[in-house]
């Protein structure tokens, strides 16, 4: 099979050769000098490098053609789904409609396609008159319709409030208001075949995505489903979305009553690490198996289960500045027995200048499991309670 790949995500993260034989058929990848450098050197590929800045689409399309002869395009970034259907418009492929696409991709879209699903989600205006006021009053936020890691979102206290700096936006058409809903955020990872969505892990975030913007550390651990409920939810929402192949990752409300309130879905795997946390809870490897479903091949056999809860945790640092720092990691997390893995920054390399998940790139990622749920929960949270990330003083 003659593949192209639209390589937008670090290698590190999708492991095309656990997916994807390269010896036996003829793969080609395409991207930015940054990232086409972190491919293999040994990996029996043809590699097309774009010029930096240039438009993706425009690149891409000016460098190949339907003489090529490709049959299949993968392009399994967050930001590349659409990008990808002009792509395969121009080689002549098939692929998810530009309305399909949207409901994944367009937070307005998506959550306009549940209105007569019966699934809750929060109300929201994506494009308020200037003399109306929103049907609610409280807590409110403004998000992108589109993007990922919680970028450009804040939140207001009342929905005055909100609207106020909602028409302060140079690009508010790119924006949405949403009410606030309270309670946990959960995430639904998985894979989807043929409409059928299968291998889904319930994830319970500590503090919620939009806090690491403002500094404060994100965990996730998995949880048990013993009775399905969050696996139903999920089917729901696959179903009434029409998501047709490829990974999910679903983030919903759990209010205090025990209410799941949809919040948003992406047709992707899901980012910081979830991917190890789903291998080792499942021993499936998220990346190679969306690539085996998206291009019609067989899926690779599983690894086997750990037999125990996976979780990660992510110490943020892009809101300190990039000058010199000290990171403190307390010895009893450090030798904890569910640490898996510990990345700590090393003192000569700057903190991240931008929102990134990363373990090389953030002060401090850890990977923990622990057969009780509770139990890694709580570790997570001390690990939170405990290490600190300091800037050097200015000037020193």
């Amino acid at each position: 099979m003659k593949i192209l790949v639209i390589h937008q995500v670090p290698y590190r993260k999708m492991s095309y050769h656990l997916g994807l034989d390269h010896d036996r058929h003829e793969v080609t990848y395409i991207g930015y000098p940054q990232r086409m450098a972190d491919l293999p050197a040994e990996l029996r590929c043809r590699r097309i490098e774009l010029t930096e800045g240039e438009d993706l689409v425009e690149g891409v399309t000016a460098r190949v053609s339907p003489r090529d002869g490709f049959e299949k395009l993968l392009s399994l970034s967050e930001f590349g789904i659409l990008q990808a259907w002009h792509i395969r418009r121009h080689l002549g492929l098939a692929g998810p409609s530009l309305e399909q696409i949207e409901r994944v991709r367009d937070k307005v879209s998506m959550k306009q396609a549940l209105a007569d699903s019966g699934i809750r989600h929060p109300r929201f205006e994506p494009a308020p008159a200037p003399c109306d006021a929103l049907p609610w009053t409280g807590r409110t936020v403004i998000k992108p319709r589109q993007g990922a890691s919680s970028e450009g979102v804040t939140l207001h206290d009342t929905a005055r409030e909100a609207l106020t700096a909602y028409w302060k936006l140079d690009d508010r058409l790119d924006f949405q208001l949403e009410e606030y809903i309270d309670g946990d955020i959960l995430h639904i990872d998985g894979l989807v075949s043929d409409g059928t969505p299968g291998d889904l892990v319930v994830s319970r975030y500590i503090n919620k995505p939009v806090e690491y913007l403002d500094g404060h550390v994100i965990a996730s651990h998995q949880i048990p489903d013993p009775h399905g409920r969050f696996r139903h939810f999920a089917e729901q929402v696959v179903k009434a979305l029409e998501i047709e192949s490829g990974c999910v990752h679903l983030e919903l409300f759990e209010t205090a009553e025990g209410e799941l309130v949809f919040l948003e879905i992406a047709n992707r795997m899901g980012g910081a690490g979830v991917v190890n946390a789903h291998l080792g809870h499942t021993g499936v490897h998220l990346p190679s198996h969306e690539i085996a479903i998206r291009l019609g091949l067989e899926r690779p056999a599983p690894a086997e289960p750990s037999g125990r809860y996976h979780g990660w945790l992510v110490v943020p640092g892009h809101h300190l500045g990039t000058r010199g720092h000290t990171i403190t990691v307390p010895e009893a997390v450090r030798q904890h027995p569910a640490i898996d893995a510990l990345h700590v920054l090393a003192p000569e390399q700057p903190l991240p200048d931008h929102i990134t998940y990363h373990e090389w790139l953030v002060p401090v990622f850890i990977e923990a499991s622990h057969a009780d749920a509770g139990e890694l929960a709580a570790f997570f949270r001390e690990c939170a309670r405990t290490i600190t990330v300091e800037p050097a003083p200015a000037g020193g």
